[in-house]
């Protein structure tokens, strides 16, 4: 991988105080601030983590953005699965360099570049996603990203468990991927598409989302017992012996829940545990539970439109 700036590179520079900024190279171009011009060719020809001055002598360190900065910071659609939650995914959902995953939905791109990255060159992602709107920003962003549409990602519009069959050949996929509102219905297509051994990973948000989604997949009974975790992140201090949790954590962001499929016939062993009736919930219940019902304000057309105007444009101006 070349280490060397040149034009087009997205640098992301830290100034005074920590401060960092993300631009992109331009022969002659300038970033400006109050303190000063740094020059874009003075970056230019220069290896990642080098100490570039402006003209007023003030040093900025010049690294390449992680995928992680590009991710916290890109134009949205819809919400992004955090860092934290795709590590997660990427490591509990075993996703492979090769492997053929189903993604649903693909939301602002966030997920997909984790995956996309997983997954290698010889890989393949199917994202599914309603909304022709987030489609459009999450492949903006994805190319954006990697400087270059990926060969082995489908996003294709629709419903996933009307789109799914006709996308994916059954029992072929290795992994799924769920990151939607409604999960619970979409386990009969996910199961068809899953090879025996194959494993579905699923996001929500809530949790009575959480439990529709675990007694879906238990009555279908094409599944292992699923496996349900939310992970929390907090950082520390750490400057001499003044070392101490951070006041502010990233705590609940979703839940996940993962189960294996099993091979056709095979029926899994019943162990001794209670499951809750379907008298013991309406769906009354799950209804006020859902993100909608408890104040989770959706994006406006206005910002929707917006945001893919940018995101493509700054595409467009790559490619030209």
């Amino acid at each position: 991988m070349n280490h060397i700036f040149k034009p087009g590179d997205k640098v992301q520079l830290t100034g005074p105080k920590g401060r960092l900024n993300t631009v992109t190279l331009v022969p002659g171009g300038r970033f400006g601030t109050h303190k000063g011009d740094l020059m874009h060719d003075d970056v230019i020809g220069q290896p990642e983590g080098s100490i570039i001055a402006n003209q007023n002598g003030i040093e900025y360190l010049a690294l390449k953005p992680l995928l992680t900065d590009y991710v916290l910071s890109m134009p949205r659609g819809a919400a992004i699965v955090y860092p934290k939650d795709a590590g997660q995914i990427v490591v509990e959902g075993d996703i492979y360099p090769g492997a053929t995953v189903i993604e649903a939905g693909v939301g602002s791109g966030a997920l997909s570049s984790y995956l996309i990255r997983a997954i290698g060159p010889e890989g393949k992602l199917f994202s599914f996603e309603k909304r022709d709107e987030f489609a459009q920003i999450a492949q903006a962003n994805v190319a954006n990203q990697l400087g270059y549409k990926p060969q082995n990602w489908s996003v294709i519009l629709g419903e996933l468990q009307t789109a799914l069959p006709g996308a994916v050949a059954d029992a072929s996929a290795d992994r799924a991927v769920l990151d939607m509102l409604a999960p619970w219905d979409c386990v009969e297509a996910v199961a068809n598409a899953l090879r025996p051994g194959g494993l579905v990973i699923v996001y929500v948000a809530t949790v009575t989302q959480l439990s529709r989604t675990v007694e879906a997949i238990k009555d279908h009974g094409g599944f292992t017992t699923p496996n349900a975790w939310e992970s929390m992140v907090r950082g520390w201090h750490v400057e001499g012996l003044a070392v101490r949790p951070d006041h502010r954590m990233i705590a609940h962001t979703g839940f996940l829940l993962a189960a294996r499929r099993l091979a056709p016939g095979a029926v899994l062993p019943e162990f001794k545990q209670r499951r809750a009736s379907k008298s013991d919930f309406s769906q009354e219940d799950m209804d006020i539970w859902l993100p909608g019902a408890i104040g989770q304000r959706p994006i406006s057309e206005k910002k929707l439109r917006k945001t893919v105007r940018k995101v493509t444009q700054e595409f467009d101006e790559r490619e030209n």
